[in-house]
């Protein structure tokens, strides 16, 4: 079974959605180790709504800090301490499908960050969004990855864009699952029809 870790080249560049899609192209269970803010609309509730297969299981989070905030000022405000080695992942013989927050070295306290809950065999799959920056965000995440022999691969979100796509390709060589467009709503069906197109080339990785 193989575990795919999901992060971001920064916060809101459709994580989620793509870890709906990829839970129901593999019908992987889905992970999301810490949540900051939102609990009663959590990520793994959107997930779960989005995800119409009947073998996909969702596990609770680690720590559901209250707090929209990075993990560590929102767990310094719960008077909680967030640690990699309080996060467990869950057992289970189905692929897995763990959810970062924010970007890799987005801190979980003062010594850790999100990089550091990736394990070596996982399979890192990376979002990338255009935005003024975002090509410098995504070859210094990227590179970061790489640095440390990730097996990585990109999905791209959002408008296409052409000039920034092809820079990212060209200088870092990366597979491409391929793109979430900016559709006018995500829901089960929508996420089926990029299920069923992306689940090829992540049965490859």
């Amino acid at each position: 079974m193989k575990t795919y870790f999901i992060t971001g080249i920064s916060t809101d560049v459709g994580k989620t959605v793509a870890s709906a899609i990829i839970t129901e192209a593999l019908q992987a269970d889905y992970w999301k180790p810490v949540q900051a803010g939102d609990l009663d609309n959590c990520d793994t509730k959107k997930v779960e709504k989005l995800v119409s297969n009947s073998r996909s299981k969702f596990h609770p989070n680690s720590f559901a800090l209250n707090t929209p905030m990075s993990p560590h000022a929102a767990a310094e405000i719960d008077k909680v301490f967030v640690e990699v080695s309080k996060i467990n992942r869950p057992k289970t013989k189905n692929n897995l499908v763990v959810e970062g927050a924010g970007g890799l070295l987005v801190p979980i306290n003062d010594a850790e960050t999100i990089l550091d809950l990736i394990r070596p065999t996982d399979k890192v799959i990376v979002l990338s969004r255009h935005y003024l920056g975002s090509i410098n965000h995504t070859l210094l995440t990227l590179k970061l990855l790489k640095e440390k022999r990730f097996n990585v691969s990109v999905i791209f979100s959002g408008n296409e864009h052409p000039t920034t796509e092809s820079i990212i390709k060209k200088m870092t060589g990366v597979t491409v699952i391929g793109r979430i467009s900016e559709e006018p709503y995500f829901d089960e069906n929508v996420i089926k029809e990029y299920a069923e197109a992306f689940r090829e080339n992540l049965e490859k990785l």
